[in-house]
């Protein structure tokens, strides 16, 4: 991987940015809320993503899954929830930019900060079973398994996602904020899971704080190897013990950007944008093409 290969630029956030517009994204349902009771902002959302640049968005799918619906007390059948988000999702594209791609969200079955409730890896493969088929059915051009912080769990769904869907899979691990560097939330080491990786068409790392990414991507890189792309898309801030979160400098569009350069010199050529991100974040990461 060289610096100088094109950079493709996945979507911001969606949840976040569905906040800022003034949807209910409360727990559980968060995002998945916006599929039924704002799909006009949820699409406005996509087609400003794709306006600023973005040529992968992603579908709301981050809390479609049976789980997360049977938590919030919600009626409507999974694959069903996921394919109206998917359908949304296309429509954008094909709107703004017929050429993007879109992918599915398949995001943890539980909280993505709290490892530990991850369920058994027999739980994990049948629920992401489904979850993934149903994007599929759905019509997306591929897969993109994210916030992944239980190594039990990652293992369950690249499983999945290589037998249901080789070749149409990218994979992004969130990482600890503390200690060393490259060490998935439950604590697992990335240089121990490089067969987990095998497969997949790129692989990143997610949903950490914009200033400290790049030190995960590094040790990533040297597990999968300068064959295999890279993806990179930070949350403009930090779990804080006392505040519950905390906003670094990367809030500013210019300022993440900055951040994202050092992605790209460690080698990620796809890059986007994750928790409070915003259409205005991509459109700075446009400037890196140049």
């Amino acid at each position: 991987m060289t610096p100088t290969e094109p950079i493709r630029l996945l979507d911001g956030a969606t949840g976040s940015e569905l906040e800022r517009r003034g949807v209910d994204v409360s727990l559980p349902l968060w995002s998945a809320r916006a599929i039924r009771d704002a799909p006009d902002i949820l699409a406005a959302v996509h087609a400003d993503s794709l306006d600023a640049g973005a040529d992968l968005v992603t579908a709301n799918t981050f809390r479609t899954h049976a789980r997360s619906l049977r938590a919030g007390g919600c009626a409507i059948d999974a694959a069903t929830l996921t394919g109206e988000a998917v359908a949304i999702a296309r429509a954008a594209r094909d709107r703004v930019r017929p050429d993007a791609l879109v992918y599915g969200s398949v995001a943890p079955l539980e909280d993505c900060y709290e490892p530990d409730r991850a369920p058994d890896g027999a739980a994990a493969r049948r629920e992401h079973d489904a979850m993934i088929r149903s994007l599929l059915d759905a019509g997306v051009d591929g897969l993109l398994i994210e916030t992944m912080g239980a190594a039990r769990e990652l293992v369950a769904v690249t499983d999945v996602a290589r037998r249901l869907a080789p070749d149409r899979w990218m994979v992004s691990v969130c990482c600890r904020a503390d200690g060393p560097r490259g060490v998935l939330l439950d604590g697992t080491p990335l240089d121990s899971l490089a067969s987990v990786f095998a497969g997949a068409a790129a692989v990143g790392v997610n949903c950490v704080a914009a200033p400290t990414l790049v030190e995960h991507l590094r040790v990533l890189g040297a597990v999968v190897g300068r064959a295999c792309p890279l993806v990179a898309y930070a949350n403009v801030g930090r779990v804080h013990p006392v505040k519950g979160w905390e906003n670094t400098d990367a809030v500013a569009p210019e300022r993440y950007a900055a951040y994202a350069a050092t992605w790209r010199e460690a080698g990620a050529t796809i890059i986007g944008g994750c928790c409070g991100t915003t259409p205005a974040t991509i459109r700075a990461l446009a400037t890196l093409r140049a």
